[in-house]
């Protein structure tokens, strides 16, 4: 089972499509957005091919639809539009070596302020826009960076999660592996 992650699209089309070519190439399997799906917020400028009905509908057109939670700039209205659900702060993914993955947009649970978790843990987030990879006190924090506005001169990406071999890799959209991260055996 190979699951992909996108964050921050930010209403843009030109992020969405270049995130479903991407599920193609890499043969996902599901889709997880992790928020900032239609709105690019005040503090963000306009991402480039800005068309959060286009986004929608791309979204929407999937035979399997993506799994999402909530962002700081989605608004309750986004899911009107949106024919799969949006507004859950968060989703508990278990992972194959028994250690669960705490999946958020980052703004309400973060490495400030954590979410409960035991050691061999995963905490996925966005929010950032910085792609990441860093473990502390016991707990792996991996950020796939923004598909449309990313930060610190980092490129657009996203990331792959090979369920079967434990392997998380963050990318950029031409392929390349970014940061990768191997679950330990049995946590």
């Amino acid at each position: 089972m190979k699951y992909l992650f996108a964050s921050d699209l930010h209403g843009s089309r030109a992020a969405a499509e270049a995130v479903l070519a991407r599920m193609e190439a890499e043969q996902a399997d599901r889709l997880l957005l992790l928020g900032d799906l239609l709105y690019h917020g005040p503090r963000n400028p306009l991402p480039e091919g800005h068309d959060p009905m286009g986004v929608a509908a791309l979204f929407n057109a999937m035979p399997v639809k993506p799994l999402a939670v909530r962002g700081n700039c989605d608004a309750e209205i986004d899911q009107a539009v949106l024919e799969f659900p949006i507004s859950a702060d968060y989703l508990l993914l278990p992972l194959q070596n028994g250690a669960q993955a705490f999946v958020t947009h980052g703004h309400l649970f973060n490495l400030a302020a954590r979410p409960p978790y035991r050691t061999g843990d995963v905490l996925i987030h966005g929010h950032t826009h910085v792609h990441a990879v860093e473990t502390s006190e016991g707990l792996t924090y991996i950020n796939p960076g923004s598909a449309a506005l990313p930060k610190e001169d980092q490129p657009k990406s996203y990331m792959m999660l090979d369920w079967d071999a434990g392997v998380f890799e963050i990318k950029d959209f031409s392929g390349a592996v970014l940061k990768r991260f191997a679950l330990p055996e049995g946590a």
